[in-house]
């Protein structure tokens, strides 16, 4: 079926602290992840509202209930990464207690489900990393297969997947095929987003990748359902991470607001898909400034669907939808 009315899609990169593990210790960033059940919340509340339909891209650690459960939960084959700082089982196997708040949430995953038009789709079990030298195709499909049955036991059908740090491996698309996974997120398109490891990942990206979200480099990076193809998995790509509202850059919050807006509303007029994408660590500070940030975008989108007839579906449902054709 072809979509005939412009699309506005999101999905989350629900990690908390099993993305950030190799990056920074539970203190440097405990508020963000104290503040995340707060935080979802209220995000449900305004995607009820606005009937916004959102890929939780879920780690499957997060499926566990503790400690216990999560060593039983390790795949055949783990990652062999060369860094031996990305892999989390050594990290894990050398823990007696992990925290909750931080490690595991599945009443919040259960909690999500009571809301109408959430997806939870998978971030991968252990939030793997596809582009890292060391790790290979068998170990990846290894790490898929728990992640998709730990979720079965919550009665949740995995279909769609967003690859860890946006490390997006045309290789392993067969995997995913394989695992009846049938959408994942891609980057946008051109330089700044071309999917690396994290030793090619350069300061020079990084600085005008935050510089595109406030002014206008990359473009609107909405796209076609045409470009998506007719071959599963479907590529679903990104158009703009929303970035947490910044206290350092707040005079020039107002231009990332509205470069938001002006691409959502390209994609209405033109019969476009729009994909944003953020983390709900990302709002576990500053909450309410960032719920009205959030606010104000959804709001734009109701305005869209009244003018334009533009919809919200999650991913899942946009590959549904290409199936059907």
């Amino acid at each position: 079926m072809t979509m005939k009315k412009g699309v506005f899609t999101v999905s989350l990169d629900f990690e908390l602290y099993w993305g950030l593990r190799d990056k920074r210790t539970i203190s440097e960033y405990e508020a963000n992840l104290k503040g995340v059940k707060q935080a979802i919340e209220r995000m449900l509340e305004l995607f009820d509202k606005y009937e916004i339909h959102v890929t939780w891209a879920t780690v499957g650690f997060l499926f566990a209930q503790d400690i216990d459960e999560l060593k039983g939960l390790f795949p055949k084959q783990r990652p062999s990464y060369d860094n031996d700082n990305l892999n989390p089982y050594n990290y894990i196997l050398d823990s007696d207690i992990l925290e909750s708040y931080c490690h595991f949430t599945p009443e919040i995953i259960d909690k999500v489900r009571t809301y109408k038009n959430q997806e939870i789709g998978t971030h991968t079990l252990s939030h793997y990393y596809c582009l890292e030298k060391g790790q290979s195709s068998e170990q990846f499909s290894s790490d898929i297969e728990v992640a998709i049955e730990i979720a079965k036991k919550m009665d949740i059908r995995i279909k769609s997947l967003v690859f860890p740090r946006n490390q997006w491996n045309n290789e392993y698309l067969s995997v995913l095929a394989e695992h009846g996974i049938t959408s994942y997120r891609g980057n946008e398109r051109g330089w700044l987003y071309k999917a690396v490891n994290g030793s090619d990942e350069k300061l020079l990206r990084r600085a005008l990748r935050l510089m595109d979200s406030y002014f206008n480099i990359t473009g609107a990076n909405s796209y076609s359902q045409k470009s998506i193809g007719t071959k599963k998995p479907f590529n679903i790509p990104s158009s703009r991470f929303l970035r947490p509202v910044s206290k350092r850059f707040s005079r020039f919050e107002g231009l990332r607001k509205q470069r938001i807006i002006k691409s959502l509303k390209r994609a209405a007029k033109n019969q476009e898909i729009f994909h944003l994408w953020w983390h709900p660590h990302n709002f576990g500070v500053n909450i309410d400034d960032n719920i009205e940030f959030l606010d104000v975008i959804l709001s734009s989108f109701r305005d869209l669907k009244a003018q334009y007839g533009m919809e919200s579906l999650n991913m899942g449902e946009i590959s549904d939808l290409i199936s059907d054709e």
